[in-house]
């Protein structure tokens, strides 16, 4: 795979700038490297429509954003559900809000992403208890959220 020469001078930059790893860090401090990183690397690519939800969980509210692509046309459409990565330590919906559009964009899907519960402070298997939560709350609400029941995936 080859990188865009801006991100490999970027990387190749902080390879060598002295600070320290990602994995050195506190998870606190992980977290904030990794939300510079994102808005460093991540564009704004236009998208049909963002909403901002509040799925119940099993111990309390879990956000969620719900992205609708650039010419969706009239619901429904299929559905993913998002869950970005970070090893369950850092990681949310802005540092993975670039992605989630262009998976938008480019699979023509309506994205509904997770903001689940992070390790250390959520112990296992707080995370996993969000996902299925949430997938489960996407699937019984899929019509609202203009989602074809028959055709939604986790990711």
């Amino acid at each position: 795979m080859q990188l865009d020469s801006n991100v490999k001078t970027l990387l190749d930059t902080l390879a060598n700038s002295g600070q320290p790893k990602l994995w050195d860090l506190t998870p606190p401090d992980a977290r904030q490297m990794v939300r510079l990183f994102s808005e460093m690397l991540e564009g704004k690519e236009p998208i049909g429509a963002i909403e901002h939800r509040s799925l119940p969980g099993p111990a309390g509210p879990v956000a969620s954003r719900l992205y609708v692509p650039v010419g969706a046309g009239d619901p429904p459409t299929a559905g993913i559900v998002y869950f970005h990565g970070g090893a369950w330590i850092f990681g949310d919906l802005d540092t993975h809000d670039g992605l989630c559009r262009a998976l938008a964009n480019e699979s023509g899907c309506r994205v509904v992403s997770i903001d689940y519960r992070l390790a250390p402070e959520h112990k296992f298997p707080a995370a996993v208890d969000d996902a299925y939560a949430a997938t489960k709350w996407v699937a019984a609400h899929a019509v609202e959220l203009g989602i074809d029941p028959s055709r939604l995936a986790p990711r």
